[in-house]
Parts: C-alpha cells; structure tokens; sequence
C-alpha cells in the first residue's frame, strides 16, 4: 500500500431501481446486495468493502428513498437514508442516464451541504445520442454543485475506475478498517435472509407483494456445511398458496436458487428449509418491522 492511504465511509443514494445495488456489486466485485426488477428490493444498509492500494472505500447501498407509500416499514427505511447521509465521507448520487424527474429531485434535495456528492450517471450504455448526452450533463450540473459527474454503466461494469478515481480524494487520510479481503461487514445469517427474498421476487415477479419479508429461525454451521431455516412473511393467506405454489413448485425453486447462491458465497454446502407464515400488516407492525431488522433509526 502507498504512504498515502485514504479510508471512508460512501454512501450510494438515489429514487428506487435506478442500479445502486448493481452499482455495488460491480464495484467490490462479489454479490452481496440483492437486485430485481422490482422496486424497493434493498430495504437495508448494506455495506460493501473495496481496498486497493491508495484506499479502502466503505460503500453503504441505502434502500431508495421512498415517496410513494407510508407504511412504518417505507419510514423505516426512510430513515436509513437520511441517516446515511449524515454518518459518511461521500455520498454517490445515482440516476438514469436522460431521467430526472421529479422522484429524483426529492431525493437531490436531501443532500447534505457539507459532503462532497459525485453524480453517477447511470445505464449510459443505453444511449445512442452522445450529444443529447453531454446537454443532460450539463443540466444537472446547473441543478447541484456535484464534486464530480460520472456517466457510467453498473450493468457492464464500466467506467467504475472513473467513479472511484472520482470519490477517492474526498475520503480521509487514515489506515483502513477492514482486513484487506474484507466485502462486506454484514454477517452470513443476513446475506441469507437477503438471497431468499431476492430469488422470491426474481421467480414470482409481481404475483407476491412488496412487502413480502423472510426470516431466518435457524442458523447452524457443520463444518463446511450450514443447514438454514428460514420463513417467508407474507400478508395475506392467499399469498401463502401462491409463494408454495402448485405441488410446492414455486417454494422449491426458490430454495433451489437460493441454496446455490449461498453455496457460491459461503464456499460450502447449505442445506435450506423454507416455509411461509401469514402475519396481517407485519409492515405496518413497528414491533414486527423492528423484530425483522428494518428499524434502523
């Protein structure tokens, strides 16, 4: 490592499925914060860890800023954001690439003035007019005094060296925090609970509710071998026969998928028992929200 090391603490903020949690994984360069189509799949802070050898960047993914719905667990969530906000080095601002509109200025206007924000200009891969491009850049750099605007692609992983090259000066001078093949600090019994619910969403898209949650009973490792016992919450009891599906079909494949996601991370074997639960308006719960993690005031 260089005489002059940097460390800190990067938030990566912006309105629901525009890539943070894409972005996130690309850069550390291991799965560790869920994606789907569907918006809203991050509802934790989860924190990916990237050293090289002039740094160490601490990313913090928060959950998108919602604005849509009121629920205790959104509120929850929301607090995450603008909690972040204020406990970081930097914060990355993403958006889409031609897309501003009027859910990604709430979220502008949570800036902090007193952070350095790098505007990270997303899915740029998808436009063809660089001229009309280069206007949008222009634009939104009227809009915010942004330390620095990066167009990049978190789907195929470019331009990502320019975004780190872009926060690195704005982190602190100081001796990294974390070991050196450290990706991330949340603990193996998260991570699960997170695969889980991302495979949920991938298979059944739009049959299950958002506010569809799993939690893990039990956690025991053999060696090699961890045997996990998880349950999917759900609201209603007729979104249990549709997460089992026909003959346990659609449970099945998502432990299927799960289990082997988990095997890639963990490096070992897992035996994964699923079942559902019916809990009425856990998200509107504050004691379930907070017994399942989501209460991060």
């Amino acid at each position: 490592m260089s005489d002059s090391f940097h460390t800190g603490f990067v938030a990566i903020v912006g309105r629901p499925n525009v890539g943070k949690s894409t972005l996130l994984n690309h850069l550390i360069g291991q799965k560790i914060s869920i994606t789907s189509r569907k918006a809203q799949t991050t509802r934790h802070r989860v924190t990916g860890i990237y050293t090289d050898a002039q740094a160490q960047f601490i990313f913090v993914d928060t959950p998108g800023f919602q604005t849509q719905f009121r629920s205790v667990l959104n509120r929850a969530m929301n607090r995450a954001v603008t909690s972040a906000l204020q406990d970081v080095d930097v914060v990355v601002f993403v958006i889409e690439a031609l897309r501003f509109g009027p859910r990604d200025q709430q979220v502008l206007q949570l800036m902090p003035e007193n952070r350095p924000v790098v505007l990270a200009v997303n899915k740029m891969d998808t436009v063809d007019d660089k001229p009309k491009l280069m206007a949008f850049l222009a634009e939104m750099q009227e809009r915010f005094p942004f330390a620095a605007i990066v167009p990049l692609s978190a789907e195929k992983a470019k331009n990502l060296d320019q975004l780190l090259l872009a926060i690195r000066p704005h982190l602190p001078e100081m001796p990294a925090i974390y070991a050196e093949d450290d990706i991330t600090d949340r603990n193996e019994r998260f991570l699960a609970a997170e695969f889980i619910r991302e495979k949920l969403f991938r298979q059944l898209g739009d049959e299950i509710p958002y506010t569809t949650a799993v939690e893990i009973e039990k956690f025991e490792q053999e060696g090699a071998l961890r045997r996990i016992h998880a349950a999917i919450i759900v609201d209603k009891a007729a979104q249990k026969a549709i997460v089992i599906g026909k003959n346990g079909e659609k449970i099945k494949r998502v432990a299927t998928d799960a289990r082997l996601e988990m095997e890639k991370l963990f490096d070992g074997k897992v035996y994964l028992e699923l079942w559902v639960k019916v809990k009425s308006g856990w998200a509107d719960d504050a004691r379930v929200v907070k017994s399942l993690g989501y209460d991060e005031s």
